[in-house]
């Protein structure tokens, strides 16, 4: 035979590598293809976090115990020199009324 056919039968070492390489570039590639899939998906799937609840407003505290303190910051301006009798007097009405 004059023309030869190369080497015939197994692949060399040469041979056996880069199919090897191949096939590993094309497993990875393929898994890397579907990990975006996948995670796309989920990202998509994934629905926002629901708004936090609202606390319901706190309860004002009764009023006597408002009234209470307001007559006592009044006292204390008086006090401090910052009301005379005449408007502490006014005031104090006036949160009475």
């Amino acid at each position: 035979m004059v023309f030869g056919r190369g080497r015939v039968g197994r692949p060399g070492l040469l041979g056996t590598v880069a199919r090897t390489a191949v096939v590993a570039g094309t497993a990875n590639a393929t898994s890397n293809a579907m990990n975006r899939r996948r995670q796309s998906r989920e990202e998509q799937q994934q629905a926002p976090p629901p708004p936090p609840p609202v606390a319901a407003p706190v309860a004002a505290p009764p009023a006597e115990d408002d009234l209470v303190g307001q007559i006592q910051k009044l006292a204390a301006l008086r006090d401090a020199g910052v009301l005379d009798e005449n408007e502490f007097a006014a005031a104090k009405a006036k949160l009475l009324a």
